[in-house]
């Protein structure tokens, strides 16, 4: 997908960056695997904490509070700030709870995505289901990669 992805953002003349927490970078270093990809690839957030995204991508501390970090709300901050933080033209955020554990509002497999462009930003949740944790995270980088591929298209 990532070769796919390559060509569709050159014939947009589109740049991406990515914001990652329970991927830890494994969709940048996906887009990053397709020679040429600097081309089209900007750069990536990984920001496992709280901190990291509230620092790094300006996620507001009240909205991890009334949400949590593995909601919609932060996801679509994640995107934004990555946006706003880069020179891309498009930007994927992925945040969720790949595992071991979980709660029963958040259980391992739940995993919120957020795509940013110039005309606004977009949000889903997705139940991976308890997959276990190399399951989960590879699902959510594969997802990644099919939005924005989606959204070139």
């Amino acid at each position: 997908m990532s070769a796919q992805l390559l060509a569709a953002a050159q014939a947009r003349g589109w740049m991406i960056a990515t914001a990652e927490s329970c991927t830890g970078g494994l969709v940048a270093g996906a887009i990053t695997e397709t020679p040429g990809s600097s081309a089209i690839f900007d750069r990536g957030f990984v920001t496992y904490t709280n901190a990291a995204k509230t620092e790094m991508l300006g996620v507001a501390p009240g909205t991890l509070e009334a949400h949590g970090a593995v909601s919609e709300p932060v996801a679509a901050e994640m995107a934004r700030g990555a946006l706003a933080g880069s020179r891309a033209d498009i930007a994927v955020s992925i945040t969720g709870v790949a595992g071991p554990g979980g709660s029963e509002h958040k259980p391992e497999g739940r995993v919120c995505f957020g795509l940013a462009t110039p005309q606004g930003v977009t949000t889903e949740a997705r139940e991976f289901g308890p997959l276990g944790r190399a399951a989960v995270r590879q699902a959510s980088v594969d997802h990644a990669l099919a939005l924005l591929l989606s959204a070139m298209t």
